[in-house]
């Protein structure tokens, strides 16, 4: 079924959660891919990276330490996995070399990191697909499908709060630095998306953001295993030679409000310093009724509360749709079309929804899907929605979209894309 020659571009934590991710979609049968390469100027990373694959697939991808060396393989598309400073530059080069892109988020470091990539993209025809995973969960697909239904009435208000982290390093020190991409922006843009998954196009935010906690601790140091900041098990081996203490650059903390286009606002707090008890609420209020969001990737169910007072949750919810149904990939992968949970770890959670990226993407440049579901406008304008937060709190005024969008507030964000544009 393979016939489309695929790089992973990126052999660190994040390439090899996708690696594992292709190889669970192949062991469905469900992978149009035929991984010939992987690329990292690391080739220690991409060698270990090579082994893992052999094991998987049977065959040994090629290691090369440049994208201009991948053309020689047979490249027709690439899987962009590395830290997001370097996703424009890369994204922007495999487009002119004539390969489709697939590109972890944040798609771009900045908004105009974003707006290079468009433009290339715009240039080349190619498919580009923005790799945002929390929208694809079993469980978002569900509520979704209930807000659709009109079993809350129409959506008015959207309740997000996460809290939690204290002082401890967020997986990796780059998390952490404003010119590497900061953990609001890195872990905020699943945020953002969900956002506008559920509620369509924000216009306004006025935020404030901090930074609470001027050193952070990397628990993780000269250790083996240790699983504190570690998802999927993936990055001990990079952490254990991590300074166990550094200085942030970037803010740790955003409160804000958020307008939509349809009259919704959402109440946004996103706090990595958090002590004491952990928080994670979504709650989605409309005209007819709630719901209580679970949290991404943990397979718990959703709970609907309609204006009679009557509750339903799991299963229960899958009365109010019953034409409801998952993607062909999804219901194969998580092991049912109608789902009301799942009972699933995290490692294995974690691949079958990266499964389904490659899925989508593997449709679409076969002709059996027509675009791609979050493409470089969507990325585009999850990045731009957690720099309103920014340049808001700077301006200590709310802020547009558009403005953002089109560069006119942009004065949080220019230190970097001076430095990355000199």
């Amino acid at each position: 079924m393979a016939n489309i020659n695929l790089a992973i571009v990126g052999c660190g934590g994040m390439g090899t959660r996708h690696l594992r991710g292709l190889a669970e979609l192949q062991k469905h049968g469900l992978s149009e891919f035929n991984l010939v390469a992987l690329c990292d100027p690391v080739l220690d990373n991409a060698n270990l990276l090579a082994d893992e694959a052999a094991e998987r697939f049977g065959t040994r991808p090629a290691v090369v330490p440049t994208l201009a060396e991948l053309a020689v393989h047979g490249v027709q598309a690439v899987d962009i996995t590395t830290t997001p400073r370097y996703h424009h530059t890369l994204a922007v080069e495999a487009l002119e070399l004539g390969w489709h892109v697939m590109c972890e988020k944040p798609v771009g470091l900045t908004v105009e990191c974003c707006r290079r990539i468009r433009e290339a993209q715009s240039r080349t025809g190619r498919v580009l697909s923005v790799a945002e995973n929390y929208r694809r969960d079993p469980m978002n697909r569900l509520a979704k499908a209930v807000l659709a239904s009109g079993a809350i009435g129409e959506p008015r208000l959207m309740i997000h709060n996460t809290l939690g982290g204290a002082d401890r390093m967020t997986i990796s020190v780059w998390r952490h630095m404003k010119d590497q991409s900061g953990v609001l922006l890195d872990v905020g843009v699943h945020f953002t998306d969900i956002l506008e998954y559920y509620l369509g196009p924000a216009v306004t935010a006025y935020g404030q953001v901090r930074l609470h906690e001027p050193v952070r601790h990397n628990p993780a140091a000269g250790k083996d295993n240790d699983m504190s900041s570690n998802p999927a098990g993936i990055y001990g081996r990079w952490q254990k030679v991590m300074p166990a203490t550094f200085e942030p650059t970037a803010e740790d903390a955003a409160y804000g409000t958020i307008t939509h286009a349809n009259g919704a606002v959402t109440q946004f707090v996103e706090d990595h310093a958090g002590h004491g008890r952990g928080v994670f609420q979504r709650l989605l209020f409309g005209s007819q009724g709630s719901m209580d969001l679970p949290n991404d990737r943990s397979g718990q169910p959703v709970t609907v509360h309609l204006a009679d007072g009557k509750s339903l949750t799991g299963d229960e919810v899958l009365d109010l749709v019953p034409d409801f149904r998952l993607e062909e990939a999804t219901a194969a992968l998580f092991g049912g079309e109608r789902l009301g949970g799942y009972d699933l770890p995290f490692t294995e959670i974690d691949p079958r929804i990266i499964a389904i990226e490659y899925a989508e993407l593997g449709q679409v440049l076969t002709g059996r899907k027509p675009a791609v579901e979050v493409d470089i406008e969507q990325g585009m304008r999850s990045v731009a929605l957690v720099y309103a937060l920014m340049e808001s709190s700077l301006l200590n005024r709310a802020v547009t979209m558009d403005e953002v969008l089109a560069g006119s507030v942009n004065g949080y964000q220019a230190e970097i894309d001076e430095a990355l544009f000199p």
